[in-house]
Formats: C-alpha cells, structure tokens, sequence
C-alpha cells in the first residue's frame, strides 16, 4: 500500500492547494465589492508564496521537528535539514507530508482574509500572516498533530485531543483570529452594497467542496477505508448544512438564496473537518443540520450583537464551526470531554493572546488599515495599480 498512499497523499496535496488557488480567492472574491476584488485574489495568492517560503525555513520545522519539551519541534528541521527523497513519514516520503503539511499552512492564514477584506493595508496583512502562521499556526500544529501536550501522552493522557483535519488547528486558530484583527481595524466606511458576483461565489465554494476531500480524507495520510470515510461524512455534512441554511433562511426571511446555500456548505465542511474521522454517516447528517442553523446564527451575533466587522462571517462560519465540530466528537464518544474542551480553550487564548500581540507589534512597522480615501477608491486601484471593472460599485 505504500505506492498507493504517496499517490494519495499527492492527489490530496494537489486539492488542498486548489482550495486556496483559486478555490477561496474566488468565494472571497464574489463577495467583496468590485473594486476590491483584485486586492483579495492578490491577499491569498500573496499568502501562499509567502507561507511556503516560511514554511520551508522555519515553520515545518516549528510543528513536526522532535518534540522534547511539547512545545514546539525546534528547528533541526529547518530548510528541510536532514530530509531527502527517501526519507519517510509512515508510509510515505517525508517530504510529500511536508509538502502536504505546507498546504494546510497556506490556507489556515488564508482563511482569516475575510475578516479584513477591503480595508486592510497589503504590506500590514503580509507580515502579520508569516509572524502568525510562524508563531501561532505552527505551535498548535505541534501541540495537536506534532507529538506536543495537547496530543496522546500529553497532558489528557493517552486519550489526547482528537482533532482529525483541522477544526482546532485551522478553523479555531483562524476564526478567533479574524475576530481579534476585524476588532483592532474597526467598521468598514460602506457596509450598504450586496456581493458584487455571487457567480464567483458558487464557483469558488464548489472548489472548496471538492478540494476538501484532499483536506479531510488526505489526512488519513492513507489509501484505505478510513479516507474513503472521511471523504463521505465530509459530503454529507456538506450537503445537509447547504440545505439545513436555507431552510432557516426560508423560515426567517421567506426566500433562500445562492450565496446562503454555499456558505451553509462551507460551514458543513468546517464542521465535519475535526471529526471526519471519528464519525460515521449518520453522525455527519446531525453535525450539518445543526451547523447550517448554528453557523448562521454566529454571523447574526457577531455583526449584530459584538458589533464586530467580520467582513465574510470567518470566525461565524469557520471559527464557531472548527469548535463545534470538534465539541462533537465528544458528544458521539470519541474523544474525551476533558480533552476536547480543555485543548479549546487552551489554543483559544493562547490565539487571541498572540494575535493581539502581532497585530500591535506589526502596526509599529506598518498602519493596519489604508485610509479613508483609498478605502472608498477601492483597494484593486489604491494598493495595486489596477482595475478588474470598470463600475463604481
């Protein structure tokens, strides 16, 4: 089987990054406004150079190198130090896992870009993302998925945290984060104007959905039973969650629409992501169901009563679905109460904690948001020199 896992685990690299390019780039895109839909393909593009280069050096190493004190590997893994073609991670090459790993730490930073769209200054958001994917995506990793004290034979004992795809690890750490850094840049200017192509929106959600089985079953990190699984429950919850939004849409509001149906998908996908492999089916039905209601709810109670401008709803959809799919597997036995809920907490402060300290020490070199004026010119033409349309919308 080992020939049939590298294979896998490539196939499934290729669909993580597919989430990010173009997968996000298009669903954030269509949901901006027109003027601002070339800052935010450039914002993930950008992302993703930046996150390989960093995961390379440093951050690979950070997560995956030996675990000695369960804080963080170290760096005797840095620049892939010690790693060749024939080394091995399992069953497979080490350096397919790492490559693999790399995807997920270009998307996790990549996620929290709905948060600030169309307001953040580009060379604040740049460095913010490496420092945060460095010193606060790594180390969880590590905690989790690295042999760390969150993991077995940490600090819950033998059990550890279950955490299967990321719903702590990716969706936690970027929600609250979005949350933290939507708090410090305040309210955009002009909030009234709907998405400007809900077109884009469906194409980039749809991307999303297929590269998530990369996300969920690639983490198997095998070929067998356990992916095909995980690549199941995660369509279901995703199809259950787009349906269970717009039926809360239709009862609230008296119609449904397009671009609600696919963020309930993307709030499925978040939700399933922690428990992908701990669950069946059926177990997938009730955590859509649920999430595409709860989720909805979050974006209402963070614009509404936080009255925090989240842009795209990041830590309602991804953050509130990452902790509630990761709460469930708990609730279905399989992981430990004391586990799952005290490595929640844990990551939960340590994230808001380091994400204030990086917004503030990353606002000395650069302002974190652009000014008025090229706010309401729009960031395609003010921060990079272009226009995608010619509208003022």
């Amino acid at each position: 089987m080992v020939g049939a896992d590298t294979a896998w685990i490539l196939m499934s690299t290729v669909l993580v990054l597919f989430m990010t390019l173009p997968g996000l780039a298009l669903f954030y895109g269509g949901l901006v406004r027109s003027r601002n839909v070339l800052s935010v393909f450039m914002q993930t593009i950008a992302i993703a150079c930046v996150m390989s280069l960093l995961w390379l050096g440093a951050g690979y190493s950070i997560a995956f190198g030996p675990s000695e004190s369960g804080i963080w590997g170290g760096l005797s893994k840095a620049f892939l130090i010690g790693v060749d073609a024939d080394s091995l991670f399992g069953t497979i090459p080490e350096i397919l896992f790492f490559a693999f790993q790399m995807t997920f730490a270009i998307i996790t930073p990549a996620l929290i870009v709905g948060a600030y769209v169309e307001r953040i200054n580009f060379s604040f958001m740049l460095t913010f993302s490496g420092l945060w994917m460095l010193l606060v995506y790594a180390p969880v990793a590590h905690w989790i998925w690295g042999g760390g004290f969150l993991s077995d034979g940490g600090i819950f004992g033998d059990i550890g945290t279950k955490d299967f795809a990321g719903g702590i690890v990716v969706h936690e750490t970027a929600g609250l984060t979005a949350l933290v850094v939507a708090y410090f840049l305040g309210h955009r200017k002009d909030k009234s104007k709907p998405p400007h192509n809900p077109g884009y929106v469906m194409l980039g959600a749809s991307m999303l959905w297929v590269g998530w089985f990369g996300f969920n079953a690639g983490s198997q990190l095998a070929a067998d039973g356990g992916a095909a699984m995980a690549m199941v429950v995660t369509h279901i919850s995703a199809a259950t969650a787009s349906l269970s939004w717009i039926a809360w849409e239709r009862f609230k509001y008296g119609k449904t629409s397009m671009v609600g149906l696919v963020t309930g998908t993307i709030a499925g996908l978040a939700s399933i992501t922690p428990a992908s492999g701990f669950v069946g089916p059926i177990e997938a039905v009730i955590i859509g169901a649920v999430a595409g209601v709860l989720t909805q709810e979050a974006c209402r109670f963070v614009k509404g009563f936080l009255k925090i401008d989240d842009t795209l709803d990041v830590f309602a959809v991804h953050g509130v679905g990452g902790i509630f799919g990761t709460i469930m597997i708990a609730v279905f036995g399989a992981g430990a109460w004391s586990a799952q809920l005290g490595a929640l907490a844990i990551v939960g402060i340590f994230t808001i904690v380091m994400s204030i300290i990086l917004v503030k020490i990353t606002g000395l070199i650069f302002p974190i948001r652009v000014n008025e004026e090229d706010e309401f010119t729009g960031l395609d033409l003010a921060s990079h020199g272009e226009r995608a349309y010619d509208l003022t919308s």
